[in-house]
């Protein structure tokens, strides 16, 4: 298999044999007239992660890439600055605090990608209490099978991270995910991603209108740092966690020293 990080000679080769065909019906590639994508350094961010949590890396993973808090802080837009999530491995983000539904788009997500064409996908699950996730629907019309290198036009996928290149977020919207029981699209505490195979044995979960399921394709296989290679992800909207009040662990401390204290004379008596 062909080592997926390349000297910038060859990625600049590939690049220029992978410019983008506008051939499906969502935004297009970076830097083309109509792209939703939202560059690493937008004033629009507020938050970055802060923490993570059950980074379970799936097969094709060297140890190099093994490094989840490189998911961490600003975006750094280039190769090398990722955690590797391998075949459909998985990890979960958190912010010290709360993701909040405002106008637009809520968060962005950052892949390692060299070029406008070379999209490993992800799909991406979010939490208001870390425990229960919820997916966004997500569409791909990619036609057949993409090898190691191959291309996977941007304007075929819509709700999968890893739709842009480096330095550039795909953005979520959490209004998508209203009325879902169990989420509050105004306190999600965590963001978690999960790793798509690529070879057309996951399928998609697209919204009403958009058809049935279909099969998901992204380069396949990658080796060394297979699968979604993250880089960042980055808040619009965002609340801190409430710090109860100093009368709050006065009371509470209050009430364990009773507790301890009835517990002694009950061992005495």
């Amino acid at each position: 298999m062909q080592p997926k990080h390349l000297t910038p000679i060859a990625a600049a080769g590939l690049a220029l044999l992978s410019l983008p065909v506008l051939a499906g019906p969502f935004a297009p590639a970076a830097g083309v007239a109509g792209s939703t994508a939202v560059h690493k350094d937008s004033a629009d961010f507020v938050r970055w992660a802060t923490g993570y949590e059950n980074y379970l890396p799936g097969a094709n993973v060297d140890a190099l890439w093994k490094t989840p808090e490189k998911a961490l802080g600003q975006a750094v837009g280039d190769s090398f600055d990722i955690v590797a999530l391998g075949d459909q491995g998985t990890i979960t983000l958190t912010f010290g605090g709360y993701l909040t539904n405002g106008s637009g788009w809520d968060f962005a997500i950052f892949e390692n990608s060299f070029n406008n064409t070379f999209l490993e996908l992800a799909f991406v699950e979010v939490s208001s209490n870390g425990a229960d996730f919820f997916r966004f629907p997500s569409v791909s019309l990619t036609p057949s099978p993409v090898g190691a290198f191959g291309s996977v036009d941007p304007t075929n996928i819509d709700g999968l991270a890893g739709k842009y290149r480096q330095g550039y977020g795909t953005p979520f919207d959490l209004d998508v995910m209203s009325g879902i029981a169990g989420l509050d699209i105004n306190q999600v505490s965590h963001i978690r991603l999960v790793d798509i195979k690529g070879d057309g044995s996951e399928f998609s979960s697209p919204p009403p209108g958009f058809g049935s399921p279909k099969p998901i394709y992204d380069p396949y296989m990658t080796t060394g740092s297979g699968g979604f290679d993250l880089d960042a992800v980055g808040l619009r909207y965002y609340t801190a966690a409430a710090v109860p009040e100093p009368s709050t662990y006065a009371m509470l401390l209050a009430s364990l020293g009773l507790i301890a204290l009835r517990a002694r004379r009950h061992v005495r008596g």
